[in-house]
Order: structure tokens, then C-alpha cells, then sequence
């Protein structure tokens, strides 16, 4: 690993995967900082006033969106948007830190990079995958309250329109819900802070939305049936239902 006695990690917003890289890098006495970032504000500006008094470190950005100059020494692990091709994030740290990665931490990898079909293409069992999606729930800060609002949302606001599954949820956490949904084909859900599509034909929406992917509003990972979605609060109320109508288009005559 590059400058192993300067480097710092700066650590992306907080899920299963994001859990198991800070305990492997807590076992090899490695130092990182960790704002508790989310999905939603996961940039790196989170970190420029710990950068700004620290400008000789080496870092190690991990899932970062780079919307502020990055240092003169610094390294992005990333495998969604254009580091898609790459391995999972927690692998690339694994690789750097010469360790092997056992079937939990391949799990947990699957998991993040290509979701239940991830697990499943490398012959999870069904109580591995409902462990793993357990977990990766509550590192996301899913709660009980979330779970129910899940169920309700499914129940009183699940419509289907030309093939998409649509889901107007209650909750911010959307893994309540595509998680209680699976398997689907294409499924939508938004509030009115953010929206996410998940499943078959996500490569398409990725050339409708690329200049927004571009700008760090939109991300997307998991190959073509993975996921793509906004940053929360990125675009107004009437913008999150504006691109909600653009995807029930799309896949108007499939």
C-alpha cells in the first residue's frame, strides 16, 4: 500500500460494505476519518477542513463524490458510475491490505456490487442473502419505523405502469422496500427528495440521465439490472416527478 505510514481513508456514506471496510481497517491499525456520512451527502468536501490541516497525507477516498479540488496525494475507491468496471470497494481495500477476503466479506461484496443477484450468482443461500440484506439494512440506518412504512407503502401506494413497477414510498430508506419486492423486473421508488430505479434495462437510463451523472447528481452501479438513482435532494420536487414521468416513458412500448 502506497505512503502506509501517512495515508488516511476517508470513508463514503455508511452501509454494510462501508461497516466492514472501517472494522478491517480498525484490525490493521490504519487511519481513517468518518464523517457518518449517508448515500445522499457522501462528497468530498465533507472532509476539506480535515484535508485543508492535513495538506502532506496521503488519501484514500472511498465512494466520495469528488465535487471539491481533491489533494495533491490522493486515491479514489469507487466501482459505481465510471469505476463501475471495477471491483467492489471493499474488495480494492482488501487488495491493498494484502488480505484474503473470506466468504462473508465476498458476500458482503456481492452484496453491495450487484445486490441479491450478486449474492445469488455466487451461490448464496437463502439465509446468507436474508443475513447479509439484514445487515446491510440496519448499517444504513433502516429502523423498525422505516420496516412498517416499507410495508405501507407497498400496500396503500404500489401502482404498475407499462411494465415499471412504481412505489411512491413513505420512507427515505428504499431497501425496505426493493428488498421485500424481490425478484421484479423494473421497479421505481420516490419521494419527493429523490428517486431510484432498479432492475432490467438500467443501462438505458444511464445515457438518458448521463449529464446529470456527470454533474454528481445521478449515480448508478450493478450493471445493467443494478440500480440507478438521484442524490437526495439534488432537484426540486417537481424535478424528482418530472424524471419519474421520463422513466414510466421509456419503457412506454417495451
Amino acid at each position: 500500500m502506497k505512503n502506509n505510514g501517512t495515508a488516511i481513508f476517508l470513508l463514503g456514506g455508511h452501509d454494510l460494505e462501508m461497516f466492514e471496510i472501517r472494522r478491517m481497517l480498525n484490525s490493521h491499525s490504519l487511519a481513517f476519518e468518518d464523517r457518518n456520512l449517508d448515500w445522499s451527502n457522501a462528497r468530498l468536501s465533507a472532509y476539506s477542513n480535515f484535508i485543508d490541516a492535513h495538506p502532506d497525507r496521503f488519501y484514500y477516498g472511498i465512494e466520495l463524490v469528488e465535487d471539491c479540488d481533491v489533494p495533491a496525494h490522493y486515491v479514489r475507491i469507487d466501482h459505481h458510475n465510471d469505476f463501475s468496471s471495477r471491483p467492489a470497494s471493499i474488495l480494492q481495500v482488501a487488495a491493498l491490505l494484502d488480505v484474503v477476503p473470506d466468504r462473508y466479506i465476498q458476500l458482503v461484496a456481492a452484496n453491495d456490487a450487484g445486490y441479491i443477484p450478486g449474492m445469488l450468482k455466487m451461490g448464496a443461500t437463502e439465509n446468507e442473502i436474508i443475513d447479509i440484506r439484514r445487515r446491510d439494512r440496519a448499517a444504513q440506518g433502516v429502523t423498525e419505523e422505516d420496516e412498517l412504512l416499507a410495508e405501507e407503502s407497498i400496500e396503500k401506494r404500489q401502482t404498475e405502469i407499462n411494465g415499471v413497477l412504481v412505489i411512491h414510498s413513505f420512507t427515505s430508506h428504499f431497501s425496505a422496500i426493493s428488498d421485500r419486492l424481490y425478484p421484479y423486473h423494473r421497479l421505481l421508488i420516490y419521494t419527493e427528495l429523490e428517486w431510484t430505479y432498479y432492475g432490467e434495462g438500467k443501462a438505458r437510463l444511464v445515457e438518458v440521465f448521463s449529464a446529470d451523472i456527470r454533474a454528481g447528481r445521478v449515480y448508478h452501479g450493478g450493471g445493467d439490472k443494478g440500480y440507478i438513482g438521484s442524490c437526495r435532494g439534488a432537484f426540486s420536487a417537481n424535478e424528482i416527478l418530472e424524471f419519474v414521468n421520463k422513466i414510466k416513458q421509456r419503457y412506454e412500448h417495451v
